[in-house]
């Protein structure tokens, strides 16, 4: 891919994903990325199916996405918008939490639901390691959890 087309990117699908994060089933946890704002915005969409295996334990009678797993979601839409912002396709971004604060959960996950994850940028810059995001997940226009977060960008060498 082009410098040039990759700073034009709005969105990144599946296989896009996959060639800036290296998360996989089942830790891959965002279906695609779309209205990229360079490194200031961007909306992960996770369509939730009863075939992920945290169902199984969580819970087996009343299926619920674990709060967790939202906010890693929300973590892994940060890190394929970082990762479009930087030219990171195939360059081996990895992203590691440095904090979570004022996470607050509001209204149950369940199979079916598509999430759709709000992130915005609040600190950090082209080339910095240390990043600040705020996140806000919904359903159907409805909050369901959101969440302040810091990250960490573990550049490859150039």
């Amino acid at each position: 891919m082009s410098d040039a087309a990759q700073t034009d990117l709005k969105s990144a699908d599946i296989g896009l994903i996959q060639r800036i994060i290296p998360h996989r089933y089942p830790f891959l946890l965002v279906d695609k990325v779309i209205d990229i704002d360079g490194y200031q915005s961007a909306v992960g969409i996770k369509n939730v199916t009863m075939n992920e295996p945290h169902f199984q334990g969580h819970f087996p009678s009343k299926p619920i996405m674990p709060g967790v797993t939202i906010i890693e979601a929300l973590a892994q839409t940060s890190a394929v918008m970082v990762g479009v912002a930087m030219d990171m396709v195939d360059k081996d971004l990895l992203v590691y939490f440095m904090g979570i604060d004022n996470a607050k959960f509001r209204r149950m996950v369940v199979p079916g639901d598509v999430v759709r994850l709000a992130v915005e940028t609040t600190r950090g810059k082209p080339g910095g390691k240390v990043w600040k995001f705020r996140g806000v997940a919904t359903v159907d226009g409805e909050m369901a959890a959101e969440c302040d977060f810091t990250a960490m960008m573990d550049l490859p060498k150039a």
